[in-house]
Parts: C-alpha cells; structure tokens; sequence
C-alpha cells in the first residue's frame, strides 16, 4: 500500500511542474515564430538570395539566436530590425526605405527598363530609315538570279 501512495505523490508532484513546463514551451513556442517572422524579413549577408529564416549558414545561424536572444530580453520585432539595420546597414532588409542611399534599389529596374526600351525603339526606327538603302542594284538583282538559276539547274541533273 505504501508503494501506491508514493507513486499517487509522484504522479502529482509531476503533474503540478507539468503546466508550468507546458506553459514554459509555448512561451518558447511563440518566441520562435515571432523570430521565424523577423528573420524572413531580414536577408541572409552570406546567400544574398536567402532570408537569414530560410538560410543554413552559420551567420544566418548566428543571428536566428542573436534575434532568439533579443525577444527573451523583451525586445520588440521593431526594435531588433532597427538594431539588425544599424549593424548591418539596409542592405540586410528585403523591403529598405526609400531614401538617398536606396533610391537605385527601388528605381534602378524602372530605369533599366527604360533605358532598354528606348535601346530598342532608336534601333527600329535606325533599321526603317536605313531600309532604302538595302535595296539590291539592277546588276546585284541579275546576279542574285543567275545564282539560283544555277543551282536550280544543279538541282534538276
């Protein structure tokens, strides 16, 4: 009988750390999906191409428990992107502001498109005007003829 009451207290002391261990884990839970969400904002400095939630090198690494580290001390996402800016310059942000230093970043495409096009419409009309000028001569046109006359008849034996 012993032995049943000493399991029962040790199935309830357990019980009692339970909660708080359940409760411990979705606090931790809910951290890494707050990080989960600043890092995909953030791009890997190593990848370029990756966010640093998406990225496996050790910097992307790094900073995932940089910004872990940062959440338990009771910063706000906004605070550690302003700190990861600071650092690491707006480079680091998948959507920089719009000012002086990022002004290529967000009209450098347009430009390139622009640029592109007009590329392409001088060229066209470059090809219109010089299109008389292509024009075959009397004795260029008797020539061309004779040519494939020739291999017409090379054809035909």
């Amino acid at each position: 009988m012993m032995m049943r009451q000493w399991i029962a207290a040790l199935v309830a002391s357990v019980g009692l750390f339970l909660p708080s261990a359940q409760a411990q884990s979705g606090t931790q839970g809910a951290q890494e999906s707050v990080m989960l969400e600043i890092a995909a904002e953030l791009r890997c400095l190593v990848c370029q191409n990756e966010s640093i939630a998406a990225s496996r090198a050790e910097l992307a690494v790094d900073l995932r428990h940089q910004i872990m580290e940062q959440l338990g001390q009771g910063r706000t996402p906004d605070q550690i992107r302003t700190y990861m800016v600071e650092r690491y310059g707006d480079f680091i942000l998948y959507r920089p502001p719009f000012k002086a230093s990022t002004v290529m970043l967000w009209l450098g495409p347009a430009l390139l498109l622009l640029i592109g096009f007009l590329v392409y419409a001088f060229t066209l009309r470059r090809r219109y005007r010089a299109g008389d000028d292509t024009a075959l001569t009397d004795e260029q046109r008797r020539q061309a003829d004779a040519l494939l006359q020739g291999s017409f008849r090379d054809e035909q034996s």
